[in-house]
């Protein structure tokens, strides 16, 4: 194995790590940090990896960034709920 097979591998590698984190919902900075963290992935590495996914399917990640706003406005909104029937309970 060459060393352009073994680069290719890696990013094949980071490649898929990201597509984990797709499913998992997370945003690039956390992606970045969980890859950091548990696969040590330099978050430059992971940064460029997404960006060029996000270059070659742009229309899936702004998909993807709008479902992930609007997931966390509905949570938000959820939890001005749950605070609201809480304080009229006391």
């Amino acid at each position: 194995m060459n060393m352009d097979d073994s680069s290719a591998s890696y990013i094949h590698m980071v490649h898929h790590l990201i597509e984990e984190c797709l499913i998992f919902n997370m945003s690039k900075e956390e992606c970045m940090e969980a890859l950091s963290k548990h696969a040590s992935v330099k978050p430059v590495i992971t940064s460029t990896v997404w960006n060029e996914l996000e270059k070659e399917n742009k229309e899936f990640f702004e998909a993807y960034t709008r479902n992930r706003d609007q997931r966390a406005t509905d949570m938000e909104k959820r939890g001005r709920i749950q605070f609201r029937e809480k304080g009229n309970k006391d």
